[in-house]
């Protein structure tokens, strides 16, 4: 099974990105399923019902979040309705006003294979909220007790610091055929295969403007740098588009990986080299 893990979408940007791209990168790698970040495909912060059915009809088989998956309201009775959208399983779950809606996993069929997904977040430099590590043992309690059981489980492990992500890493390692990284945006060159057979990377990087900083327009980051106040509302980048992430092949049969590789295809690039003009 190969899975193509695409990172967090930044806005209209980033959605015009995967839109255009997906179906060719997807070809390229010849992944049999492919997962999406989409916490900060509204406008750089958040995820709409709307957006939510734009990617799943890209043919994108499970969409994972993070700490702004919260942002739009809206977006909260599809968090219970749509199994296939999660949100980090360490957030207090239940009725509100003690919990949260929303699922942390889902088991899905790739061909004959069952692919688990997990979606995990964080504590350093993020919210305090539960414990990860504890949360991913209950998770994979839980999925080893399925009937039948899955054959690979991955994760996408929302989280600031990289030490919490190789933590992490090396904690499920070979428990898990794969742990990646999201949040910081910017594509970390450290993929590898941990010695018990679980692939890594500490950021899949983002599917938007590379030519802003973090996905937002550059101009006004600086300000906010300069100024030291919020001053004008962060915008998405819509310079030097790419689409960013990795692609795992897991062996099914020991649900462990064999290979990683990272994955930056620049759209204009792409599609000059594919249909001979520019975008």
């Amino acid at each position: 099974m190969r899975v193509l893990f695409i990172a967090d979408v930044i806005g209209s940007p980033g959605r015009r990105v995967l839109g255009q791209l997906v179906r060719l990168v997807r070809a390229d790698t010849r992944a049999d399923a492919v997962i999406v970040n989409g916490e900060n495909s509204a406008g750089g912060f958040g995820i709409t019902p709307e957006i939510v059915k734009e990617i799943f009809e890209l043919g994108v088989a499970v969409i994972t979040t993070g700490n702004h998956v919260w942002d739009k309201k809206e977006i909260l009775p599809m968090l219970d309705s749509e199994p296939r959208l999660l949100r980090p399983a360490n957030y207090p779950s239940g009725p509100p006003p003690s919990g949260n809606p929303g699922h942390g996993s889902v088991v899905v069929q790739v061909g004959d294979a069952r692919l688990a997904v997990l979606n995990l977040q964080g504590r350093t430099f993020m919210a305090p909220i539960d414990d990860p590590f504890r949360e991913a043992d209950a998770l994979l309690k839980e999925l080893k007790s399925l009937e039948p059981p899955p054959d690979a489980i991955v994760v996408d492990f929302h989280a600031e610091a990289t030490s919490e992500k190789q933590a992490f890493a090396r904690y499920l390692d070979g428990r898990v055929a794969a742990v990646v990284g999201t949040h910081t945006h910017v594509q970390t060159a450290d993929e590898r295969r941990l010695p018990k057979g679980t692939a890594y990377i500490t950021d899949l990087g983002m599917t938007g403007g590379l030519g802003g900083i973090i996905g937002m327009k550059w101009e006004i980051s600086l300000e906010r740098q300069l100024t030291q106040t919020r001053g004008e509302r962060m915008q998405p980048a819509d310079e030097d588009l790419h689409l960013q992430g990795v692609v795992v092949d897991i062996d099914v049969k020991t649900g462990l990986s064999r290979s990683i590789e990272r994955v930056s295809v620049g759209m204009e690039r792409v599609l000059t080299e594919k249909f001979g003009k520019k975008l």
